[in-house]
């Protein structure tokens, strides 16, 4: 259990004359006894005029005429929860999820900001162009609001400034194939042409940090997993039978065989390589995905001497082990990926001092052939997990377990965030003047994982059947309700955020 807290005082705020304005014309009060603010957890009434936080009063300061909303004693009041690391795929594999599909399982598990990837949508949202294509796909679809991300791949540095001009958050590359054609990864030569540019805008740039040198010696010869060869239609892409031969150790259905083909050198040569041109460049650098604990002592210190260099991990690298997945749950495959169980309880103690800073869901989804579960092969099956939904639960289940707070959880799964797409000032906090993005759910309630009831377009997931606690009961966007007790709540009501 939760130990009560005790009601305090949080009045106050630096913008007091313009808030004490709006408080007058607050249409809304939703409280409770326990709220996530930035300085602790208290009893407090939350005053919402129109789309902001008016102010952050005591629990019994309600005014008169206000609509009121009662929250439950075992129930929490968190910031709307904010995901920088989501792949909607629209336009051009809207099959794979979609703007409509993505932004609804958003709001049902309590998320009410996402970031779109900049691929796997076709174009990708690397070139202005790209992005208006982009926008236009997005346009009046989303329950949540979302941002972008733009990519840099070789040759496009002259749109990095347009792109950023138009309201991309930052952009994303990989250092090894992405899995698309139309989004190739970067060389280090690359990166020596863009970083300079990235360095005068002020952008961040975010990597996909696996280097194929460490992965090519492995010798096992791994899909390049290459979306042009949808489910399998070539397989002339795949390791034959002859490649694999007969030893057991390279069989493409075991699940070692694939995580040795991923090995955590190939993290480690990639996260000392962007330290260094973090150092050289002075470039803000983020490491999306992060999976491997023998990293984490360079990273530590890159960010004890003060580079700009953050990074996050997901929930299924914090909640899976290598050791439990069944030979073919090719459900479970994503690159970097899941690893040991002594792995996983390294990344959560760098969450603890603060050397990972933000768990995301990097929401990777795809049509359920495409992990050609039939035959189990985990070579040849695409990578990539959705878990868009289940965010909140799945890390709140574990981080309790190791003594992890509340606090904890709104910072890694709101605070950061947000600050890493410069939406510090708008989301992630409840604050007079932030946006009235909030979450109520309880954490003490268990559920069971069902995939037929996630909102993704696509139902399969590693987690079917596994026992989670805390439910979102109710997700206001901007003072408005859009998620109710298993109902969503009117229609579309999100926002571009492209300024």
């Amino acid at each position: 259990m939760i130990a009560p807290v005790a009601q305090t005082s949080v009045c106050g705020d630096v913008r007091e004359h313009r808030l004490k304005s709006m408080l007058l014309r607050s249409n809304l009060v939703i409280r409770a006894k326990q709220v996530v603010l930035p300085h602790g957890i208290a009893a407090a009434a939350i005053h919402i005029s129109q789309d902001k936080i008016a102010t952050v009063a005591d629990y019994e300061d309600v005014p008169a005429g206000s609509e009121l909303v009662e929250v439950g004693e075992q129930s929490i009041v968190m910031p709307g929860l904010v995901d920088s690391h989501v792949h909607v795929n629209e336009p051009g594999r809207t099959e794979w999820e979609g703007f409509e599909t993505a932004t609804r399982a958003a709001a049902a598990g309590g998320i009410t900001t996402i970031v779109d990837m900049p691929l796997n949508s076709i174009p990708p949202t690397t070139t202005r162009v790209g992005f208006e294509e982009k926008l236009a796909a997005a346009k009046s679809k989303c329950s949540v609001d979302v941002g972008f991300w733009g990519g840099v791949v070789p040759g496009n540095t002259s749109e990095l400034a347009p792109l950023l001009a138009a309201g991309v958050v930052g952009f994303k590359c990989f250092l090894i194939h992405s899995g698309v054609d139309e989004f190739p990864n970067v060389t280090e030569g690359d990166l020596r042409t863009a970083l300079p540019e990235l360095t005068r805008l002020g952008a961040i740039l975010i990597v996909h940090a696996e280097l194929p040198g460490p992965i090519s010696r492995t010798g096992i010869p791994a899909c390049p997993n290459v979306a042009e060869k949808e489910i399998g239609t070539d397989r002339n892409v795949y390791p034959t039978e002859k490649e694999i031969g007969t030893d057991r150790n390279v069989c493409p259905t075991r699940y070692e065989t694939f995580l040795a083909s991923r090995p955590r050198a190939a993290e480690n040569e990639a996260v000392e390589l962007m330290i260094k041109l973090a150092r050289e460049f002075g470039t803000r650098v983020h490491i999306v995905h992060h999976s491997s604990s023998d990293a984490l002592g360079e990273l530590r210190a890159a960010k004890t001497a003060g580079l700009k260099i953050t990074a996050e991990t997901c929930p299924h690298y914090l909640t899976l082990a290598s050791e439990d997945i069944p030979d073919g749950a090719t459900e479970f495959k994503c690159c970097p990926p899941i690893r040991e169980r002594e792995n996983c309880e390294q990344l959560w103690a760098a969450l603890g001092d603060g050397t990972l800073d933000m768990i995301v869901s990097d929401h990777s989804p795809c049509p359920p052939e495409m992990k050609l579960r039939e035959s189990g092969d985990f070579l040849a099956a695409w990578g990539g997990i959705s878990s868009l939904q289940l965010r909140l639960p799945l890390v709140w289940t574990e981080a309790q377990r190791r003594g992890h707070s509340l606090d904890d959880l709104s910072r890694w799964l709101c605070a950061a965030p947000a600050q890493l797409v410069g939406l510090q000032n708008r989301k992630g906090k409840i604050a007079a003047g932030w946006d009235a993005d909030l979450v109520i759910w309880n954490p003490e309630k268990q559920f069971e994982v069902a995939g037929q009831r996630l909102h993704h377009r696509h139902k399969l997931t590693p987690y079917e059947g596994k026992k989670l606690s805390g439910i979102v009961e109710k997700t206001f966007l901007r003072g408005r309700k859009i998620y109710d007790d298993g109902e969503f709540v009117g229609g579309p009501r999100g926002v571009l955020l492209t300024s």
